[in-house]
């Protein structure tokens, strides 16, 4: 099936601009040339079919449907609604603030924002092309968990207590709303027709290519860098061959980073190539898409600061355990 994106890379990279197969840049670009190429490709063309299915989602309706449901359906509702849409932390703010709004619990409003950043259809997409079902479905599965733990634990502890002063007015609201009057009933959307939905699956699809191609630009560049110029068996002989240590040090390196998922899995993808083992290079790379700075900043909107640092070191945690588990298990994934 992806046959013609690397036939396409060997032409360009060894016909057209005459580099050497055996060269180190010659392999890196024809890496970058037939990862972006695929990519873009696959992009356009599932965010569109998938931007169709999706052109009558009304998220009110969501929203009022993890209002009324018993609060463990309402982890994995919030974590599969996360899943399901492309937000990352930016947009992901506004829904956080009208779940809250709605009267929703914390703990399911943080299980769908935690979740979101990690996982969405277009890093399923890209996982599948580049390392296969098997390990597609456990990032997936690992990902939902991450949320769903998140948000049991957060609201054990009553996080709502340290909400920035207008986000927990709005919760007490909402609250007292569905105490008096139930589950608010939002408006159904209408019916679209198929050139409604058309037009929305294009605006949808060229809106996110727009926001996430230079992260797919970076990613796979990066990723073109570890393939051609790093050696075989580098990584693993200097980052850790397995060891306890690689994966909290993968954890606190990817800290200081920031991508998105699309941006990430070109990355995971030379990192495994080239011997970390999976577990460390996921870990490094959940740290880096859900738990960098730049994220906590924007977090610091609707949040104190005692519960970013609670959200912060939870996942941190989180991300280690998940690193040892798959590091245990490397053998049965890949």
């Amino acid at each position: 099936m992806f046959k013609v994106f690397t036939d396409l890379a060997s032409w360009l990279t060894y016909s057209i601009l005459g580099l050497s197969p055996e060269s180190k840049f010659g392999s890196a670009v024809h890496f970058f040339i037939e990862d972006v190429s695929k990519i873009f490709v696959l992009l356009v063309v599932m965010i569109y079919v998938i931007a169709l299915l999706r052109a009558s989602l009304n998220v009110e309706k969501v929203r009022d449907y993890l209002a009324g449901k018993h609060r463990g359906i309402g982890y994995l509702m919030g974590s599969s609604f996360g899943a399901i849409t492309p937000f990352c932390s930016c947009s992901s703010i506004p829904v956080f603030l009208g779940f809250t709004s709605a009267g929703i619990p914390v703990g399911i409003t943080m299980a769908f924002l935690i979740t979101s950043p990690l996982i969405n259809e277009v890093a399923i997409l890209l996982l599948m092309s580049l390392l296969g079902w098997k390990f597609t479905l456990l990032y997936v599965a690992v990902g939902m968990c991450v949320g769903m733990l998140g948000g049991l634990f957060l609201d054990a502890i009553k996080a709502e207590r340290w909400l920035q002063s207008f986000a927990k007015d709005a919760l007490r609201r909402g609250q007292e709303q569905l105490a008096t009057d139930g589950v608010n009933h939002s408006e159904a959307l209408p019916t679209l027709s198929m050139k409604a939905r058309h037009a929305f699956a294009k605006e949808e699809a060229f809106e996110i290519f727009g926001r996430v191609w230079k992260w797919v630009i970076i990613g796979v560049g990066l990723g073109a860098l570890l393939h051609g110029f790093v050696p075989d068996g580098w990584i693993q002989a200097h980052l850790g061959n397995g060891q306890w240590w690689s994966v909290p040090a993968a954890v606190l390196l990817g800290i200081p980073l920031y991508s998105n998922a699309t941006g990430i899995i070109p990355i995971m993808e030379s990192l495994i190539t080239h011997g970390l083992p999976v577990g460390t290079t996921m870990a490094f790379c959940m740290s880096t898409v859900a738990a960098s700075f730049p994220e906590f900043i924007l977090l610091k909107q609707v949040m104190q600061w005692r519960l970013l640092g609670i959200l912060f070191c939870v996942l941190l945690v989180v991300f280690t355990c998940v690193g040892w588990v798959f590091n245990a298990f490397q053998s049965f994934l890949l």
